[in-house]
């Protein structure tokens, strides 16, 4: 029989105090919800459509939200993609997908939809533990981009892995990763597809100058830290476009050698 200790339930009871729970079959909601409940969960709200789903999500502000892979009128993947790029308080918050469609290409779709961690059916009360467990206390590190927006996609379902780093860029759990190298390469995708997705794009170019005056402070940079906050500065302002954003971006990458826009983001763009 699956028990927790107290003081981890207590510790993850902020996420869990408010869950959505996106389910098409009401037997499997309902065992979701009576699991859930278990966990500290006093807040708990079902959809089983996705356009209704959209509406709650965006009314409730949920801790975490659970959502089946597939149903008659909704697609999991679609709806975190909506989520991730939509201006709810709750687009950041963890999505853990329910399936029982465990194969390769729909852990992938989870995982570049910008989902959290993938929960097979049948679960135990242990399994869903875990993965409620690692959103709420091994946060991992938000990729503002425009082709990607979620957790770090390295560390998916990380919990379950415990062998030797087999990556180059594992070493960035240790402080390998170069993240003003990273956020140099956001900046030049989002320009270049600004067009396509202004809004996105928009907020891709604002995180990366944040993090980038944030990167810029702890080493010392005094040119990249005004150049950030110039930018920063500069959105701030509102009316944003393209045009605008030329001299303020291009004051940043000026200062670097940057890498071509069409170069992969340490599988985070």
């Amino acid at each position: 029989m699956f028990t927790a200790d107290a003081k981890t339930l207590s510790r993850i009871e902020p996420t869990v105090r408010r869950v959505a729970i996106i389910e098409p079959n009401a037997a499997s909601a309902r065992l979701m919800s009576d699991l859930i409940k278990g966990l500290g969960a006093r807040e708990i709200y079902v959809e089983s459509d996705e356009e209704r789903a959209v509406e709650l999500l965006r009314d409730v502000e949920p801790g975490v939200i659970f959502t089946e892979y597939a149903g008659p009128t909704l697609s999991g993947e679609r709806l975190a993609r909506r989520v991730r790029r939509s201006s709810m308080v709750c687009r950041m918050a963890p999505i853990i997908m329910v399936t029982n469609e465990a194969t390769a290409a729909a852990i992938k779709g989870a995982r570049d939809a910008g989902v959290h961690e993938f929960l097979r059916k049948p679960y135990t009360t242990g399994d869903l533990f875990k993965r409620v467990e690692n959103v709420a206390l091994k946060p991992r590190p938000w990729i503002e981009a425009v082709g990607y927006v979620g957790p770090d996609r390295r560390r998916f379902n990380s919990g379950e892995y415990a062998g030797a780093p087999k990556r180059r860029t594992d070493a960035s759990a240790k402080g390998g990763l170069d993240i003003k190298d990273q956020a140099m390469r956001i900046l030049v995708a989002a320009m270049a597809q600004f067009d396509q997705d202004p809004a996105q794009a928009t907020r891709a170019i604002r995180q990366q100058a944040q993090t980038l005056k944030a990167v810029a402070i702890k080493s010392g940079d005094a040119r990249l830290a005004i150049a950030a906050g110039g930018l920063e500065a500069f959105m701030d302002d509102g009316g944003v476009t393209k045009a605008g954003l030329a001299q303020p971006v291009g004051a940043i990458l000026a200062l670097t050698q940057t890498p071509a826009s069409n170069a992969p983001v340490a599988r985070a763009s």
